[in-house]
């Protein structure tokens, strides 16, 4: 047989078989749209993000160095002084130097104290109005703000909250508020990627945003024609005497970009991961779809190696089917790709981030990576039925309908199974048995893919037993209808355990994610209870609590309703232990109450004493590293202030959830060494009621930060509910995205009963004869549907379970030391899995329902 006439039996067998082939290919469709959108969202993203800092960015820009960090913690941004400004115009090659004010500590509240800010994480900025904003925006109405009492507002923003000119809105910062009134707009001429954006005038913006006047955060330099960026840059550097931060455009840019790239990437490769699940489960699809096109054709092989065709020319014409499956589900995946793109955009932005189909991008390396994945999973799944075509013997065929059975390769397929699996279970086992989680985590890691496997390997022995198990224990109450629909499961085990497998794979996932997130919630609510001794905690939103909001929460003790405040401030140091171990640290400097609110279990000394004069505590582990003990003396180099010798009183130990390695000292120790302006804001502050005002105590709090909404006041359940959420909202996240892998498992299950439907019509024929109902049909089929999917429901579910029980057990090793089962979830799952069966059985029983007796009992 000619190459000519492999392809010409491919492409008819293809064709005969397109209905049966569509399923696989949804699959395969599916699973390259999600890579394709994928990498077009995210190069769509960075396009975004590239456009917007290179049009904002200024030829050169000169900024005080080390402005990034320090800025959150005080709450005002680093600044440099107006004669900076003077200097660089004089540098040669520069057209015009300007100084700008610009701070992202900021919180925009309108007439009701609703937060103008984004709510997906995008920044709120506060500025002045300069030249250089003309790069990226235009005044779209009114005019820039002139005075203390005017601000403008971006374009998008007002559309989102419905600001008009005259509205009043007014801005939190760390030197107070703001209150003024819309006198301008203007509009992004780039795509804002959700910034909420207001413009002072530039005498006020340094006043409320730096906290004094004649300083700016940077200067914005335009440089003169002929010159470089690179040579305007050089020639500032050797004008200025002191150091500053010097940036290119291109660096600008490229500098802000690679901030959101990092973000970005974590995002694409957790996109990316589900994607390879959902190609994972795709390839047991393809399996099936073509071990049931290749049993069906037994006889048609047969034919073909009586006539002369050889072992590789049978071998090839089912890969070539293959290819062609590849082909056409990978070239239409690659166009859902680029509208699942869309529609992500779309999504994003009635979600607050605003992004332009404008900005679409579709590299050539997409559609290339799509075809490419789509075809070479296909035609690899497609390797084992094309392999065990090419061994059918030509009288076999003839003799019998259905490949013969390899007793053999079950035998080794059973031993691998088994081996694998005992294999993954050790390595779980010693994750457990683990005294690092590092250690631990390279073991599970081992464990999940070794387990999943062999359970995948094993299956069709598995089959056997877990069928029967769920037919006596479901199918018992259905008759004789329900032993067929058993009957029909263990009729190819091979096939159950692919197909169960296939749905196995995704909810092993979920089972393993929600014992870790269930467990996650309870151990953390178990330290809470253990650990926090405050009635109340108080948080910001955004990183840092207001001075106005922390002396209106210390007025609150005046009222009798609170026995304590506790300030609580992150200050950055350069440690050096006895040793001359150095190492950077973020010292925990809080009032001496913080130990009775946050209680820490110390390993050596006394905690209270960390509180005294030029005291501190260390870590167990720190104190571990460098051999620090209590009586040991510290050197402390405080950033931007003095350096200090501290003792250490007391070693706390590390086996927490909450400040796990924190170190402490008092807030007098550290205002002591740091100058007033580099005084961090409160990042946290703790409350404890008097006895009995419990109730009155959380009102008042309340009541004294409302109107900075920013600020939340939580008691110890509203802590827990919050801490439940987050994790909540994260699985769900999670789970939505898995879907993807069990609708490919759906249809992997609809595939599987439609071709064995097909592979039983004379067999159904001959049940209707013989007085068989359509109803009664249409239910065992259902039936026989509802176990193979509770089948792989059982074995994914458990396997999960195990996942996750180990999970938490190196979880256990950093604080987290409480396993939950989440069995309402778990049980949903399986009961949910059910009714899976039933929805997948809907089509095939449908057409079995519908079959001609007379020409089913005369299929051959």
């Amino acid at each position: 047989m000619s190459a000519n006439t492999v392809l010409k039996t491919s492409l008819r067998n293809f064709l005969a078989h397109k209905g049966r082939m569509a399923l696989s290919a949804i699959a395969v469709l599916l699973s390259v749209a999600f890579v394709s959108g994928t990498l077009v969202f995210t190069d769509t993203m960075d396009k975004t993000f590239d456009k917007l800092f290179t049009a904002t960015s200024s030829d050169v820009t000169v900024s005080p160095k080390g402005s990034e960090a320090e800025g959150s913690a005080t709450g005002r941004p680093e600044s440099l002084p107006a004669s900076a400004v003077a200097a660089v115009a004089k540098a040669k090659g520069v057209k015009s130097a300007e100084g700008a004010v610009s701070s992202m500590n900021v919180t925009v509240v309108d007439a009701e104290n609703k937060n103008m800010g984004s709510e997906n994480g995008a920044p709120t900025i506060a500025g002045n109005w300069t030249r250089n904003d003309l790069r990226s925006m235009e005044i779209a109405s009114g005019h820039a703000p002139r005075g203390p009492t005017e601000v403008m507002v971006d374009s998008d923003t007002a559309q989102k909250h419905h600001l008009k000119l005259g509205d009043e809105l007014r801005t939190i910062a760390a030197t107070g508020d703001i209150e003024a009134r819309i006198v301008g707009i203007a509009a992004f001429t780039v795509t804002n990627p959700g910034a909420a954006v207001v413009y002072f005038d530039t005498a006020t913006a340094q006043r409320e945003l730096i906290g004094r006047t004649g300083q700016f955060t940077q200067i914005n330099v335009a440089a003169a024609s002929g010159y470089t960026d690179a040579q305007v840059k050089a020639n500032i550097k050797d004008t200025l005497t002191t150091p500053y931060k010097l940036q290119t455009q291109a660096e600008a840019a490229e500098a802000n970009a690679s901030d959101v790239s990092s973000f970005m990437d974590v995002i694409k490769y957790a996109l990316l991961g589900f994607a390879g699940i959902a190609f994972l489960v795709g390839i047991f699809l393809i399996i099936n779809t073509f071990s049931m096109l290749v049993a069906q054709r037994t006889r048609e092989i047969g034919l073909m190696r009586a006539i002369g065709s050889s072992r590789k020319q049978v071998n090839r014409s089912v890969l070539v089917e293959a290819l062609l499956l590849g082909v056409v589900g990978s070239v239409v995946g690659v166009g859902a790709g680029v509208g699942l793109a869309v529609g992500l955009m779309k999504l994003m932005s009635a979600a607050g981030m605003d992004l332009s189909t404008n900005d679409l991008t579709v590299k050539w390396t997409t559609p290339a990576i799509g075809l490419l994945l789509g075809i070479v999973v296909t035609v690899l799944a497609a390797y084992l039925p094309a392999r065990r075509a090419g061994k059918v013997s030509p009288m076999a065929a003839l003799r019998d309908a259905g490949t013969p059975a390899d007793t053999r390769a079950g035998a080794v397929r059973a031993v691998l199974g088994i081996l694998l699996t005992g294999g993954g279970g050790y390595a779980l086992y010693l994750a457990t048995q683990a005294d690092k989680a590092s250690q631990g985590s390279l073991w599970l890691g081992a464990g999940i893919v070794a387990s999943l496997i062999g359970f995948v390997v094993v299956g069709p022995l598995l089959a056997g037993l877990v069928v029967r198990v769920i037919s006596a224990v479901l199918l018992r109450f259905f008759g004789p209808v329900g032993r067929m629909a058993e009957r029909n499961a263990l009729r190819n085990p091979r096939r159950t355990g692919a197909t169960g497998a296939a749905l196995m794979i995704g909810l092993a996932l979920v089972a393993c994610l929600s014992v870790v997130g269930s467990s996650m919630v309870a151990s953390a609510t178990d330290q809470l209870d253990k650990s926090v001794g405050a009635d109340f905690i108080v948080e910001p939103s955004n990183g840092a609590i207001t001075p106005q909001a922390a002396a209106a929460l210390k007025k609150v003790t005046a009222s009798g309703d609170l026995d304590h405040v506790t300030e609580v401030k992150y200050v950055k140091t350069t440690l050096t232990a006895p040793d001359g171990t150095e190492e950077e640290e973020e010292l925990v400097a809080a009032s001496p109450s913080y130990a009775q609110d946050l209680r820490r279990e110390a390993t050596s000394g006394e905690l209270a004493a960390a509180y005294g004069t030029n005291a501190m505590s260390v870590g167990s582990g720190f104190a571990e590293q460098t051999g620090v003990k209590v009586g040991d003396v510290m050197t402390v180099a405080f950033d931007h202030g003095r350096t200090a010798r501290l003792k250490v009183a007391a070693i706390t130990s590390d086996d927490t959830v909450f400040d796990k390695g924190a170190m402490y000292t008092n807030i007098a120790t550290a205002t002591r060494y740091l100058p007033k302006d580099r005084v961090p804001l409160n990042g946290m502050m703790f409350a404890k009621a008097a006895d009995g005002k419990a109730d009155q105590a959380y009102a008042a709090l309340k009541k004294s930060v409302a109107a900075d909404p920013t600020v939340k006041v939580k008691d110890q359940t509203d802590y827990k509910q919050t801490l439940k959420d987050q994790i909540g909202q994260l699985l769900n996240m999670i789970y939505g995205l898995l879907a993807l892998a069990i609708i490919v498992a759906v249809l992997g299950v609809v595939n599987t009963l439609a071709l064995s439907v097909v592979e039983r019509t004379r067999e159904i024929g001959l049940m209707r004869a013989i007085g068989l109902s359509r109803r009664q049909l249409r239910r065992m089929i259902r039936l026989e549907s509802v176990v193979i999917a509770l089948f792989g429901a059982l074995l994914g579910l458990g396997l999960g379970m195990g996942w996750g029980a180990t999970a938490q057990k190196l979880l256990a090793l950093e604080g987290l030391g409480v396993l939950e089962i989440p069995w309402p979830t778990i049980l949903s799952v399986f009961v949910g899995s059910a009714f899976v069966g039933l929805f997948a059985a809907l089509v095939p029983a449908f057409r079995a329902g519908r079959m001609n007796v007379l020409n089913a009992i005369a299929t051959d």
